[in-house]
């Protein structure tokens, strides 16, 4: 499947929801992306995004 260029306004919003402390699978679906993309994106700006399965409630 051919990857979909991320646009800086993307990035923002991914900055924006890591800041809130959203989850993987909640970015990636706001995003409208794989979770994998999410995180490799996070990881390239520097955010920390934590999967569902790996918060502690």
């Amino acid at each position: 499947m051919a990857r979909k260029p991320w646009s800086f306004k993307e990035d923002r919003r991914l900055m924006e929801l890591a800041k809130s402390s959203a989850s993987l699978e909640e970015a990636a679906k706001v995003l409208r992306r794989s979770p994998d993309a999410i995180k490799r994106m996070a990881l390239r700006l520097g955010l920390s995004l934590k999967s569902k399965s790996d918060k502690k409630s």
